[in-house]
């Protein structure tokens, strides 16, 4: 797995952000918030998941790249860091889903879930995926999503981000983390487990453009503090930086304070 990890500026005594991308992107969709001056002197941790951008894909059978095994496989690459405090976990999409799963397994500070999925209805990319068979996806379902997505982004600065990353993902992973975001979505309990976390949690989610509305009620109906970036669409820490990047330094203020 491909790891960068930088700071600008001395790095300040707090735990490190680890930012997890979603299905089909790559983590230098997190470059300019990272970067952003707000969040100056904060150690971030960007990695590129197996199968995405830089990493290659996993040598696994094929039950063994689900993302609970890839939450697991995350797990254990934070507690190789036994010098290091417990990280912040911040996680978009898929990642989002991801923080919520590796939380589950090891002690982390906190947890941002950037419009992650809870519901069936905030499976946009995921479900277009799954409708096809592995083998139809990889012959041409993942070539005619990616012609999609780069027409609309011609007038759309993040989607313009994520036909660049998708021209470097694995189909075959894709289409398989796609069955399972659809699966978990579909149970409506990610929104549960998320509440059930014992550590700090936050949901950014963006409008109106983001997850929908039932996704909306469940978080207020489970208790799960979460914020409206507007306007926004999936992608807020694009869509809102200097708002985003303040949001997250007054979440890491508020923990380390």
């Amino acid at each position: 797995m491909v790891v960068r990890r930088f700071a600008r500026g001395p790095a300040e005594r707090v735990p490190e952000l680890v930012w997890i991308h979603g299905l089909g992107e790559r983590a230098s969709c997190f470059d300019a918030v990272a970067g952003h001056r707000l969040l100056d002197g904060m150690v971030h941790v960007l990695p590129d998941l197996p199968g995405y951008g830089d990493s290659q894909p996993p040598v696994l059978p094929p039950s063994g790249d689900s993302l609970e095994h890839l939450a697991g496989h995350l797990a254990e690459w934070l507690t190789t860091w036994p010098a290091r405090p417990a990280p912040i976990l911040i996680g978009h999409s898929m990642g989002g889903v991801l923080a919520t799963l590796v939380a589950e397994r090891i002690p982390v500070r906190g947890v941002i879930d950037i419009d992650g999925n809870l519901t069936r209805g905030d499976c946009t990319f995921s479900a277009e995926a799954a409708a096809f068979t592995p083998p139809e996806f990889i012959a041409r379902g993942f070539a005619e999503m990616q012609t999609s997505v780069a027409a609309h982004g011609a007038t759309d600065p993040a989607l313009r981000g994520y036909a660049s990353a998708l021209g470097v993902a694995n189909a075959e992973v894709f289409h398989r983390h796609s069955i399972d975001l659809v699966a978990l979505s579909s149970t409506e309990t990610l929104v549960g487990r998320l509440a059930a976390l014992t550590t700090p949690v936050l949901f950014i989610a963006g409008m109106p453009g983001g997850i929908c509305e039932p996704s909306r009620r469940a978080l207020g109906r489970a208790g799960v503090p979460w914020l409206g970036l507007e306007p926004a669409g999936h992608w807020p820490f694009i869509d809102q930086l200097d708002l985003f990047a303040a949001t997250v330094r007054a979440f890491v203020r508020e923990l380390v304070s």
